[in-house]
């Protein structure tokens, strides 16, 4: 989906959330702002996180909005949770999965700032957006706890969707070789699987059956695809580890980012 393609509601609820916050510039220069950030989400080489990403999140954040404080502050985070994205890093997915929450907070605070939103709701979406760096938002931060089930929620998704993801998925780290990725998206699947809830919210909450079906199968059938890979490598001349193509991959990886 490009940035032709996309909603036309899209730039107007842009809008409508930058007035609420506290926008004092012209509806010319948010709107303006606003296809700025929808150039960023259109970028060819986003495959899941682009457009229809954001979109689905905005739907989620507003599934969940009557759990919010500040429901149009969670909006514009969730217009920035991505805003800064690079998959061509060869450790950028089971580190962070591309998305550089830093930098796209302080993407947020220089436009927000430069449309005269409040110094303290920037603040505070820049916040929401760092907080999806790990997905472990404080429950008592109810804002916090939305953004995060509303950007997991697709782990939700019924089993088509969820498989039309993952191919989204692969597709944004075709660069990574086949073994590579596998490691990396296990690493993160038993990280989600380990822990003691997926969502956060009340509302939420009810995602967590289906995310765990999803996320129990696909780990499933992904340890079963690597043993197969391990079993058909050949073992290294020096101590017997098994590599692919030319380099032997059983490195340590970096911790996973759990989206």
């Amino acid at each position: 989906m490009g940035v032709h393609d996309a909603p036309q509601w899209l730039v107007p609820a842009w809008t409508r959330s930058c007035v609420a916050a506290g926008a004092t510039a012209s509806s010319e220069e948010i709107e303006k702002v606003g296809e700025a950030l929808l150039d960023r989400w259109s970028a060819p080489h986003r495959h899941f996180h682009n457009v229809r990403h954001l979109t689905d999140v905005l739907a989620r954040v507003d599934e969940l909005a009557e759990e919010t404080h500040e429901p149009d502050l969670v909006r514009l985070a969730a217009w920035y949770h991505g805003a800064v994205f690079d998959a061509a890093e060869r450790a950028s997915y089971a580190q962070r999965g591309g998305e550089d929450e830093v930098a796209s907070a302080a993407l947020a605070r220089q436009e927000l700032g430069g449309l005269g939103v409040p110094d303290a709701s920037v603040d505070r979406v820049a916040h929401l957006v760092t907080a999806l760096r790990r997905h472990l938002p404080d429950p008592e931060d109810f804002d916090c706890a939305v953004l995060c089930d509303a950007d997991l929620a697709m782990l939700a998704a019924e089993p088509q969707r969820y498989k039309a993801y993952l191919a989204d998925v692969r597709a944004e780290y075709a660069h990574l070789p086949l073994e590579e990725f596998v490691r990396a998206r296990i690493k993160i699947l038993r990280k989600l699987a380990d822990r003691q809830a997926l969502f956060v919210s009340p509302l939420g909450a009810a995602w967590e059956e289906s995310a765990r079906q999803n996320v129990g199968a696909e780990l499933h059938r992904l340890e079963k695809e690597l043993a197969k890979i391990e079993a058909a490598a050949p073992p290294s001349a020096e101590n017997g580890t098994a590599t692919s193509g030319d380099a032997t991959t059983h490195q340590p990886a970096p911790a996973a980012r759990e989206a």
